[in-house]
């Protein structure tokens, strides 16, 4: 009879203690709770949930396994506005189908990660002032320490837009003048290099296969090949215009094709290469014997391209790195200024560009 009483008694604390766990379990634990199960003070807690040093590592044992059998998570909201940081950056972009675009959005995402903070996107679907004002607002409330903007069209060059001034901003892809703080590729000096590399080849003239109208590397692309044209002192081709798309740069290819004078083409992007390729193979234009073609960006398919493609190559790694690096400069008040960095481009030479076939090699 004892033994059996023994026993019972014994389940029925068992239960009793597997209920106020479950119990437990399934409230919402406070700092108090860990700290009375740990046996600690609540401000040992919250060093431990901070990640403080100075708590020894048989304290720091006692606590993580409190909070792990209460289910206990630390207030990141509540730590974050002690602190007054939230340890995220908002990122605003209008386009998420650039190849540009989103290898600037992963490059910037990686940095952040690399400084221990998070990523927080808002695509844009119009670029206007109210949508980027809304934009804006809607990462205010959810609690983002700066914000970086991809902004490829014109916008900020020709004051259409404003960015609120209160906000650490920095933007990517775009011109502002002296107004923000501006990372982007030297587009000028990439697409210069790579109509100078045909002309050195022996070209007379190089045609251009350009991006969308609104798009601001685009034209500063458009800008340079002209600009290298006339500075050698060659005949400067009517614009053919795509939209980014390897479709846009089949269609332009269909028509470039037919143009016995057309020898080099420099194509604003790599996909719009990637289509003009097509269409060239397709109407019996070899290459580069009868046209060299030559893209911009480098994306990790270029070398497997038919035939490999020579392209611009830009360090989106590095782009988004200065980014990253410019909002925290500006949140920490290190004196970041106002203007453009420039990050260097370098021309990468592969099989699709070469002498023209009614050319003496030794021209």
């Amino acid at each position: 009879m004892d033994t059996a009483d023994g026993a019972s008694t014994s389940e029925d604390r068992a239960r009793t203690l597997t209920g106020r766990r479950g119990r437990r379990r399934a409230q919402t634990a406070s700092m108090a709770d860990v700290a009375r199960l740990a046996g600690v003070s609540s401000q040992t807690v919250s060093r431990v949930s901070n990640g403080y040093a100075g708590v020894n590592e048989e304290t720091r044992r006692q606590v993580l396994a409190a909070m792990k059998e209460l289910g206990y998570r630390p207030n990141s909201a509540a730590r974050a506005l002690k602190r007054g940081e939230f340890r995220t950056i908002g990122v605003i972009t209008f386009n998420l189908s650039t190849t540009g675009n989103m290898r600037t959005l992963e490059a910037i995402a990686t940095s952040a990660a690399q400084e221990g903070y998070a990523v927080t996107l808002l695509p844009v679907a119009v670029p206007t002032q109210d949508e980027v004002r809304g934009a804006f607002s809607r990462l205010g409330e959810l609690a983002v320490d700066a914000v970086i903007v991809i902004m490829e069209v014109h916008l900020l060059d020709t004051a259409t837009i404003s960015l609120p001034p209160h906000v650490q901003v920095v933007v990517a892809d775009s011109d502002a003048g002296d107004r923000y703080t501006v990372v982007d590729t030297d587009q000028v000096g990439g697409a210069r290099s790579a109509v100078r590399h045909l002309l050195d080849l022996g070209h007379r003239t190089v045609w251009h296969l350009a991006g969308p109208e609104e798009s601001f590397a685009a034209q500063r692309r458009a800008d340079a090949w002209r600009a290298e044209l006339a500075g050698a002192g060659r005949t400067v081709p009517p614009v053919v215009r795509g939209d980014w798309s390897a479709e846009s740069g089949y269609r332009a290819g269909l028509h470039l094709a037919e143009r016995p004078d057309c020898t080099a083409v420099f194509a604003a992007n790599d996909q719009m290469a990637l289509g003009l390729l097509r269409a060239l193979h397709e109407r019996g234009r070899r290459i580069p014997e009868d046209v060299s073609v030559i893209g911009f960006d480098d994306i990790p398919e270029a070398g497997s391209f038919l035939p490999p493609l020579t392209t611009v190559h830009q360090d989106f790694a590095e782009i988004g790195r200065l980014c990253v690096e410019g909002v925290l400069r500006r949140m920490r008040q290190e004196g970041v200024e106002h203007g453009t960095t420039l990050v260097p481009t370098q021309l990468v030479v592969r099989d699709s560009t070469g002498r023209p076939a009614s050319e003496p090699e030794g021209r």
